[in-house]
């Protein structure tokens, strides 16, 4: 029965008329000009198309009789469509911290609704509504099976059911009559309801329907709730900027929320909408780039809620996995992860240092701490202040993509690790100009603007030096860290073909919740868990519709989760940088941080972990205006990452990290003794390398510099292997110019050890010796002493040394070395003595002779 007062053949449906008349008359016009519809007609043998009929129509018989069944068992469920307007009691949705006892939010609270008639609603914001929802409103019959089998096609390819494919009387049907679930018997429901609509009422009675019944987000449904709720103001006053904002909602209501964290996709759904007004002729391309660039004003929205970003996070989920509706009328029971304790230390830690880092022109901050062990969200604070909206304090900074300058740099170092290379390993830390993977030049600067020479890859991860980590990533390879990146659950990097080399300066953007699980990884060995914020979720009548489960996967080697571990987690290491005294200790408790800032200090962060606790912190300005110059991460977020760890772990028990296993190489440049130059023993004399003939006196332990770039000692694809240097590589003549001009600069000459080894001290070369008076165990009475011996060498003797049980008598440099002394030492007591001679040549080359004496001195 059509709706009172409310015409059939309405303006709108004449202006929709002919608008889609003149789209047929254009479109038959450019189809004619085209040529498709000229040229000779191919003729089928009429077998072959007779054949082709008959199956045809059995097929089609066929796909009708099973339609048929089935829309019959669907259809003896379907409700009254004559009862449209009537609603079942909405019951709120409860969403609970993780004791399942304090209500963070409860959601919708009191219904907003105010029927509002066509005729009040401007006819731009229907315009603007069926160019967002249903182009072809005023064409269907209520269902478009076009859009239906496209979107059945894409389901089925993606193995999901997130295509959608609705008309606007179908989500009129979705939205006022059948449950939300997602299934596709609902589907088929939805189908034969809005078909019945269409033959029951008009396009205009369905449109009028549709704007009273249609959620719009918060507790507003219609859109004259929605105008008042958003813009305080009734529909019929307000203009295009704010009809095209209210057109972007229905889509997700949640999602799109002006009082959400995506706020910058509202206003890009707007731009779409305002450029299919001037597609379609409604408004000009200049009104619609005047209209998108007007600020909206939206009413503030002050709720009685607990944790505001956690709790926005957390429906933002459960909307896109139950339903909009199930959420604000379900009465849904949420158990979160959310510690309260931890949360309410957050926020006021948070609030604090704030405060004070206004003076670093840092008008925001952001936090979030899991637990590693679960992955489940502890504590999340998407900004200084959810209501304040000059610092745009409802974005939750927490899941937006910010750009993590060098706190992104232990990923490199692990994908580094992963390759071969070994925390000692020795790059040199000099200007270099590098050819980035898009051919141009890129030279970055240290932090503090110096060159450090020859550093182990631990010592320049710890310091956060800029130029030895670019070098890292180019060995360890920018695929190489993509995809360890996207094991440890970062989602930013998908277009792996705009990242190059400043990806490890913090080139790409990540989001602070994933940036934070990342670090979990380490801290939990190599062991990754999803972020988790939901415990369980029940129905109205208690039904389980969600558990948290446990899930965890090994996507990093324990040996290298712990060499991160070991070089984060060490402030004797970094403090040539940051000094013994800062931020990233707290006292005698082993823990784990890097800190990250952009080039142009837009963004500062702290991540830092214990094996149970894990943190992140990020400040900046929502408007990603920069900060004051000195406002790094150290500075601006370590002290609050400091303070709510401190309160956090207070007396907890302290918990260590483990040892990593040392690691072995047989290439210098791997094993850290290239740092301090490269020491070996050598032989005074030739310069060449000692041996064990070599005599300690002509033994001496030398330091050879050798002043070059790493891909002079190794294949970089090929470190720990036997792959000969690649010189061909692009890189290398460049690094190895930057190593020779440092050298120079600092006046260190280079040298290479010897190869050869000590050649004059050998087997042959040893003397020959042979005492031949006194006898063995002769007994010997008087204090004057004569021994005598025969000695020979092949470069003649120089000397002999006489000593008796180790104890140097005399050295006798004259042939013929025999020796001839008078023993008055008072040590020497009557017993056996042990006297040795030794011959020398003149290099030192030896040997002895030995016997045991009988001693009975008066």
């Amino acid at each position: 029965m059509p709706i009172p007062g409310l015409s059939t053949k309405t303006s709108t449906t004449q202006n929709w008329r002919r608008h889609i008349s003149a789209s047929r008359r254009r479109h038959q016009a450019s189809f004619n000009q085209r040529g498709y519809l000229s040229g000779p007609k191919k003729k089928w043998p009429k077998k072959i198309f007779k054949s082709l009929l008959i199956l045809a129509g059995l097929g089609l018989s066929a796909f009708g009789l099973i339609s048929i069944f089935l829309l019959g068992l669907v259809a003896k469920d379907l409700p009254n469509p004559n009862r449209i307007i009537d609603r079942s009691l909405a019951l709120s949705t409860k969403i609970y911290d993780r004791t399942g006892e304090t209500v963070l939010y409860d959601v919708h609270g009191a219904e907003k609704r105010s029927v509002v008639e066509l005729s009040d609603i401007p006819e731009f914001v229907k315009q603007a509504t069926l160019i967002a929802e249903d182009k072809k409103f005023y064409e269907h019959k209520g269902v478009r099976f076009t859009s239906i089998i496209r979107s059945v096609l894409v389901n089925l390819l993606r193995g999901s059911k997130a295509q959608g494919g609705s008309t606007l009387t179908q989500q009129l049907v979705k939205n006022a009559i059948l449950s939300p679930e997602k299934t596709y018997s609902r589907k088929i429901k939805e189908i034969i309801l809005a078909y019945q609509i269409e033959k029951k009422f008009s396009k205009d009675e369905i449109l009028k329907m549709y704007f009273n019944e249609i959620p719009y987000g918060s507790t507003a449904y219609g859109i004259e709730a929605a105008t008042q709720t958003y813009f305080g103001k009734s529909v019929k006053n307000i203009n295009l900027a704010e009809a095209t904002i209210l057109a972007a909602l229905p889509k997700a209501p949640t999602y799109y929320s002006p009082y959400g964290s995506h706020q910058d996709e509202l206003f890009a759904r707007q731009r779409y909408i305002l450029e299919g007004l001037a597609e379609a002729g409604y408004i000009t391309q200049e009104d619609a780039e005047k209209t998108a660039k007007e600020k909206v004003e939206f009413t503030k929205a002050r709720e009685n809620i607990i944790a505001p970003h956690f709790v926005m996070y957390v429906k933002e989920y459960l909307t896109q996995k139950f339903g909009d509706l199930a959420v604000e009328q379900g009465g849904l029971k949420v158990i979160t992860t959310l510690d309260l304790y931890k949360q309410k230390i957050a926020e006021e830690v948070l609030t604090k240092q704030a405060e004070k880092n206004l003076q670093w022109n840092a008008s925001n901050a952001a936090l979030v701490s899991l637990d590693p062990k679960t992955g489940q969200i502890l504590a999340l604070v998407g900004s200084k202040d959810f209501f304040d909206e000059k610092i745009d304090g409802q974005v939750n900074v927490v899941i937006r993509p910010r750009q993590p300058g060098s706190s992104f740099k232990p990923i490199v170092y692990a994908a580094a690790f992963k390759k071969g290379y070994t925390p000692q390993t020795v790059l040199n830390d000099v200007v270099t100009n590098f050819i980035n993977y898009d051919g141009k030049n890129y030279e970055p600067k240290n932090y503090d603007l110096k060159e450090h020479g020859p550093v182990t890859m631990a010592k320049a991860l710890a310091g956060s030096l800029n130029i030895p980590a670019v070098k890292t990533i180019y060995l360890a390879g920018v695929d190489n860290v993509l995809a360890l990146a996207e094991k440890l659950g970062y989602t930013t990097f998908a277009d792996k073909s705009r990242f190059g080399l400043s990806l490890v300066l913090g080139g790409g953007e990540v989001k602070l919740l994933e940036h934070t699980n990342a670090f979990a990884v380490f801290a939990r060995e190599g062991e990754y868990h999803p972020p988790a914020a939901i415990l369980e979720v029940r129905d109205k009548d208690g039904n389980l519709l969600e558990e948290y489960k446990k899930t965890e996967k090994k996507v990093l080697e324990t040996e290298i989760a712990r060499q991160i571990n070991q070089i984060l987690s060490d402030n004797s290491l970094r403090a040539y940088i940051f000094g013994e005294q800062n931020y990233l200790t707290l006292g005698d408790r082993p823990v784990a941080a890097k800190t990250g800032t952009t080039n142009d200090y837009h963004d500062a962060w702290t991540i830092g972990y214990t094996p149970s606790l894990v943190t992140g912190v990020w400040v900046g300005n929502s408007n990603n205006k920069e900060m004051k110059r000195g406002a790094d991460g150290s500075v601006v977020a370590a002290p609050i990452w400091r303070d709510y760890m401190s309160q956090i772990l207070g007396d907890t028990p302290l918990e260590a990290f483990k040892e990593p296993e040392p690691v072995t190489t047989d290439k210098p440049v791997l094993n850290g003794s290239l740092t301090e130059g490269l020491k070996v023993k050598v032989d005074k004399i030739t310069g060449k390398l000692a041996t064990n003939l070599t005599p300690e006196s002509q033994t001496e332990e030398r330091i050879y510099r050798q002043i070059h770039n790493i891909l002079y000692y190794l294949n970089k694809d090929d470190p720990q292997g036997n792959a000969s240097p690649d010189f061909s590589d692009p890189q290398y003549q460049r690094w190895e110019e930057a190593v020779q001009r440092w050298a120079t600069e600092n006046n260190i000459i280079a040298q290479d050890p010897p190869t050869e080894y000590d050649d004059i001290h050998t087997l042959a070369n040893q003397p020959k010796i042979e005492i031949i008076y006194p006898a063995t165990n002769q007994l010997i009475s008087d204090p004057h002493f004569i021994a005598r011996i025969n000695a020979s060498a092949n470069r003649g003797v120089k000397r002999v040394e006489y000593y008796l049980n180790d104890q140097l008598l005399r050295s006798v440099a004259n042939p013929p070395f025999d020796l001839e002394v008078i023993l008055t030492d008072p040590q020497i007591k009557n017993g056996f003595y042990q006297l040795k001679a030794v011959a020398f040549d003149d290099v030192d080359n030896n040997g002895s002779d030995l016997l045991e004496l009988n001693f009975n001195l008066p």
